[in-house]
């Protein structure tokens, strides 16, 4: 591994199950590299942070192209379509023998991943740090720029 690729940084914005998924994802796999990886949870991201909270993720089928079977706007806002949604994807993983969300977090914690929850969006959206799950540091953009300019890989999800 070269010292220009040795860290990821990874800001999560969105907190629906579907773009849940990469950060976590490529957050382990980094440590697998034996590279460092930080996670900026920020605005609806910190959804993925909160206690509790990973495994009750949405995934909404409106206005979502990518879906198997597109559905039309006006249907995806049916009651009940969420939730479809939701469970088809849980399902998709389930048989892929990817792990939750909830084991994820718990993986990238204990292998070191540097969990930052940014302090701007959390008094914006009200959310104060017991809201969160233990073992997370609050911080703000310049605590994550800080850590991604030192070579650092940056992705946003």
């Amino acid at each position: 591994m070269t010292e220009s690729n040795n860290r990821l940084a990874i800001i999560a914005v969105h907190g629906t199950l579907d773009l849940a998924y990469p950060p976590l994802i490529l957050a382990t796999a980094a440590l697998a590299l034996d590279m460092e990886a930080a996670i900026f949870f920020t605005f609806y991201g910190l959804e993925i942070i909160k206690k509790g909270n990973a495994d009750k993720l949405l995934v909404a089928p409106i206005a979502n192209p990518a879906m198997p079977m597109p559905v039309p706007n006006i249907i995806g806002m049916l009651p009940g379509m969420t939730a479809m949604a939701t469970g088809m994807m849980n399902n998709w993983m389930k048989k892929a023998n990817v792990a939750k969300l909830s084991e994820l977090l718990d993986m990238a914690l204990e292998g070191g991943v540097r969990m930052i929850a940014c302090q701007m969006s959390m008094d914006v959206m009200g959310i104060k740090k017991e809201d969160l799950m233990d073992g997370l540091e609050v911080g703000g953009a310049a605590t994550f720029l800080n850590y991604a300019s030192q070579n650092a890989i940056a992705l946003s999800f």
